[in-house]
C-alpha cells in the first residue's frame, strides 16, 4: 500500500479545514484517515498511480492548507517519504526509483508530533544523514528532487 500525508499548514486545522468542504470529503471518503503527525491527515491508497491522482485531486486544498504533501512507496522505500513532485517523476516514468536517494529534506519531529526544523542533506556512501534537533532524535526523511533541493 502506498501512504499519502498531508501536513497542514500551522495556521489551519487540516483536517478540518479538508473534511468541512464537500469536494474533498468526497474524496476522502473510501479511505481510513489517520494523523501520523501533528495536524496531518494520512491515507493508504492502492498504488503510486492512485496516491498521485488523489494529490492532484486535492490540488485546490493543498494549495491552501497543506505545508508538505509525502508519499511513502514501499517499493522505493519502506522509511522514507517521497516528496509529491518526486513520486509524480516516478509515476510518469522520468526518474528510476534507484535514482531517488541523493537528495532529502530532513525533518525533526518535536514534543507535539509536528515536523520542525527541515535541512536539506546529500546522502554519500549510502549513509542517510542526521538532523542535528529531535528530542529523542526522530526524523522523518524525505526523498526530494533536485530542482526542490536546489530551490
Amino acid at each position: 500500500m502506498t501512504t499519502v500525508c498531508l501536513v497542514g499548514d500551522p495556521e489551519v486545522t487540516l483536517q478540518y479545514e479538508l473534511l468541512s468542504r464537500e469536494t474533498a470529503r468526497d474524496a476522502l471518503a473510501t479511505y481510513d484517515i489517520a494523523e501520523p503527525f501533528a495536524n496531518s491527515l494520512a491515507v493508504e491508497t492502492v498504488s503510486l498511480g492512485a496516491a498521485v491522482s488523489l494529490l492532484n485531486d486535492l490540488n485546490w486544498y493543498c494549495v491552501r492548507f497543506v505545508d508538505e504533501a509525502l508519499v511513502r512507496e514501499p517499493s522505493v522505500s519502506r522509511e522514507e517519504w517521497l516528496s509529491r513532485d518526486l513520486a509524480t517523476r516516478i509515476r510518469d516514468g522520468t526518474v528510476r526509483p534507484a535514482e531517488t536517494d541523493q537528495r532529502l529534506k530532513i525533518y525533526a519531529v518535536d514534543e507535539d508530533d509536528r515536523l520542525v526544523d527541515p535541512v536539506f542533506a546529500v546522502r554519500e556512501q549510502g549513509e542517510t544523514p542526521t538532523h542535528e534537533r529531535g528530542d529523542d532524535g526522530e526524523t522523518v526523511v524525505v526523498r526530494v528532487t533536485e530542482d526542490e533541493f536546489e530551490g
